[in-house]
C-alpha cells in the first residue's frame, strides 16, 4: 500500500493529494465504486433496490450483536448477521405469499429497529451513529486491501456466472429449463450483495449506501443498448461520481459520501432527459 501511496503522491499535482487520508480515500473510491456499479446493475435489473437497502439497515443489528458478544471487530458480526439476514429474506420471498416489497419492508424495519434498541439500551448509540453517514476519509490500508480482494472476487464471479445471473433475471423458468439452479444463483447473488454492503458501509453510510448502488445503474439504463453495456456504463458513472464527489467534498468541506450521491443523482437526471429527447418525447 505504501508503494501505491507514493505513486499517487508523485503523479497527482493537487493540493488535496498532499494529505495521506485523501490519497487513501481515493484508492478506496477506485475500488469500491466499480464494485457498486457492477453489483448495482444486477440489483436494479432484479428489482432488488429495497433488498440492498434492507441489508444496509441490518448493519446496526450486526454491530449490536458484536457489542453483546464482545467482538471488537464489528465487521465480523456485521457480515455474519447480514449473510443470515439475506438468506432469510431470500427464503421468505421464495416460500411466502406476501409481495416482495412487503417482505423486504418488514425485514428492513426489524433490522434497523432491533439495532437501535440494543445499542441505545446500553447507552452508547451515539458512538455508532457515524455508521449512518459513513466517512471514507477514515479508511485504513488493511481495509483498502480487503476492498481489493472483494472486487477481484466479484469480478471473477461475474466472469464465471454472468450468463446464469442474466438468464435468471430475464426468465427464471427458461433458466430452470436449461438446468440452471435458480434458487442457488439467487442465494449466491444475495450473499454477494450482503458482503458488498457490509464491507463498505463503514465508509459509505447506512442511510445512503443504497443510493450509490442504484443511481449509477439507473443512469446506465438510460444510456446502454445492451445488458452487458449497462454494466460498463454503470461502473464508469459510479467511478466518475466517486472521484469527482471526493475531490469536490474536499473543497466544499462536505461529507464525501453525500456529495458522491448528489453527483450520481445529477448524472441520472441528465441521462434521463437525454433518453427522453432521444425517444422524441
Amino acid at each position: 500500500m505504501e508503494f501505491l501511496d507514493s505513486i499517487l503522491r508523485a503523479i497527482l499535482p493537487f493540493e488535496w493529494a498532499n494529505y495521506e487520508f485523501m490519497r487513501s480515500a481515493l484508492l478506496a473510491v477506485l475500488l469500491v465504486t466499480p464494485l457498486f456499479g457492477l453489483i448495482g446493475t444486477s440489483v436494479v435489473n432484479n428489482k432488488m433496490s429495497f433488498f440492498s437497502d434492507a441489508l444496509g439497515h441490518s448493519a446496526l443489528t450486526g454491530i449490536a450483536i458484536g457489542v453483546l458478544l464482545g467482538i471488537d471487530h464489528y465487521m465480523i458480526s456485521m457480515i455474519g448477521f447480514a449473510l443470515l439476514f439475506a438468506l432469510l429474506i431470500s427464503g421468505v420471498l421464495q416460500h411466502g405469499n406476501s409481495s416482495a416489497d412487503t417482505v423486504i419492508g418488514v425485514f428492513s424495519s426489524i433490522g434497523l429497529a432491533l439495532g437501535i434498541v440494543i445499542l441505545s439500551a446500553r447507552g452508547g448509540f451515539a458512538k455508532y451513529s457515524s455508521y449512518l453517514i459513513g466517512d471514507i476519509l477514515t479508511v485504513q490500508s488493511e481495509e483498502i486491501l480487503m476492498l481489493f480482494v472483494l472486487l477481484c472476487a466479484v469480478v471473477i464471479l461475474w466472469i464465471l456466472f454472468y450468463n446464469k445471473f442474466l438468464l435468471v433475471t430475464i426468465n427464471p423458468d427458461m433458466a430452470s429449463g436449461k438446468n440452471v439452479r435458480v434458487n442457488l444463483i439467487r442465494h449466491l447473488f444475495s450473499i454477494v450483495v450482503a458482503l458488498t454492503v457490509m464491507v463498505s458501509i463503514k465508509w459509505v453510510g447506512i442511510l445512503i449506501i443504497n443510493s450509490l448502488l442504484v443511481l449509477p445503474a439507473a443512469a446506465a439504463r438510460n444510456l446502454a443498448k445492451s445488458a452487458r453495456g449497462s454494466h460498463f456504463w454503470a461502473m464508469g458513472i459510479s467511478l466518475f461520481s466517486g472521484i469527482s464527489g471526493l475531490i469536490l467534498s474536499y473543497y466544499l468541506g462536505t461529507v464525501a459520501s453525500g456529495t458522491i450521491v448528489l453527483i450520481a443523482a445529477a448524472i441520472f437526471f441528465l441521462t434521463f432527459i437525454w433518453s427522453l429527447r432521444k425517444a422524441g418525447r
